[in-house]
């Protein structure tokens, strides 16, 4: 199969796009940007009420374009923030590579999902390619908490299958299972007390804290399940016994049941410890986003094997430590994994990606399109 993408096209396009600020919470420009460019061929965007859920500044974009086929509509999705540092964004074009220079991230997360996606839809058409109904979702505030696809408007979707282009690794990796994740906020509560004159009359929330997290289990407790203690801050000077602890933590595991066995283990080893130093402690975990697992023999599968065979690569499954907003698209019943656009070095100044890797990511995105029945 001859998939036509310009590259040239692509590459000025994800040069545009990486240079626009667009941190989690302040995707406006991007969305105008994105808006005027999916009109301009033709196509209706609904911007949602996405923002007003999360105190942004702009919702989350669904374009709909009518198939030519009667076949399963399919979803393709970006997400339109950046992490920080991200504003400034200088790209560097140097051969193959486009980098940062090295003062901020390269923004590729996730601007190389929208540029493969919009250079798709663009080929199918001036090739006039058949295809069955197309729904791009641009996405909102994926970064940190995945809040834009929490809280798109489901109402407006009625794909079967979800391709998210939002990952790394060599083109034709796909994540079919990822981890759900717990979020965890914890305070320990001590005593203050003088710590010169009369320390024995304090409860240290530090040592409790302490005691607690040297007996808890973190880092890679098996090969699906991880955990973590994120942050710390408490106290006040050094002659007061510190009364007061409070930390962020998470759990993950792909497997449920390993999810609840390690929140409910954090949680036994704060309250122990806060029982033998006479401290109190207030534990919560929320479920930030749940797990998906695609079976190997599902139809989705199959579309991604005779889409990979199509333009020469290999489809390489994987299952990631990693939550995006794939995880939510499966919670909302819409079949989805996770692709990758060839990214390297995200959430880092030394983020770069290859052209050629997304020259074929984008035709990868066609030839999905072209093999849905």
């Amino acid at each position: 199969m001859i998939l036509l993408v310009d590259r040239d096209r692509l590459v000025k396009e994800f040069i545009e796009l990486v240079s626009i600020d667009s941190i989690s919470g302040k995707e406006r420009l991007m969305a105008d940007r994105l808006t005027q460019k999916l009109t301009a061929m033709g196509h209706e965007v609904y911007e949602d009420n996405a923002a007003d859920a999360i105190g942004g500044d702009a919702g989350n974009l669904i374009c709909t374009i009518k198939g030519t086929r009667d076949v399963p509509a399919v979803l393709f999705s970006a997400h339109m923030d950046t992490v920080e540092p991200g504003v400034g964004k200088k790209p560097v074009i140097d051969g193959d590579i486009i980098r940062s220079d090295g003062t901020t991230v390269l923004g590729g997360d996730d601007v190389s999902g929208i540029v493969c996606i919009l250079e798709a839809v663009r080929a199918l058409k001036e090739n006039g390619l058949d295809h069955g109904d197309i729904q791009i979702v641009f996405t909102i505030a994926e970064e940190g908490g995945l809040y834009g696809s929490k809280n798109l408007d489901y109402s407006r979707i009625h794909a079967k299958y979800g391709f998210i282009m939002d990952s790394n690794g060599p083109i034709g990796t796909v994540a079919v299972k990822a981890p759900a994740q717990d979020k965890i906020c914890v305070s320990v509560e001590g005593k203050a007390s003088h710590a010169g004159v009369s320390p024995e009359k304090g409860i240290s929330a530090i040592q409790a804290a302490a005691s607690a997290i040297a007996r808890m289990k973190l880092g890679r407790i098996d090969f699906e399940t991880t955990a973590n203690i994120g942050s710390i801050s408490g106290g006040r000077e050094t002659n007061i016994v510190c009364d007061r602890v409070e930390m962020k933590a998470e759990a993950r595991s792909r497997e449920l049941g390993k999810l609840e066995a390690q929140t409910a283990h954090m949680r036994e080893c704060f309250e122990q410890a806060a029982a033998e130093y006479g401290a109190t402690v207030d534990f919560k975990a929320d479920r930030l986003y749940p797990s998906f697992n695609i079976a190997r023999t599902a139809p989705i599968m199959s579309i991604l094997e005779k889409a990979a065979g199509d333009i020469g690569i290999e489809l390489i499954p994987e299952e990631t430590g990693g939550g995006s907003d794939t995880n939510i698209f499966n919670g909302k019943g819409i079949q989805a994994v996770d692709i990758s656009t060839g990214m390297e070095n995200v959430h880092s100044t030394k983020e770069c990606i290859s052209i050629d890797n997304m020259v074929k990511a984008a035709e990868f995105v066609i030839a999905i399109i072209r093999n849905i029945a």
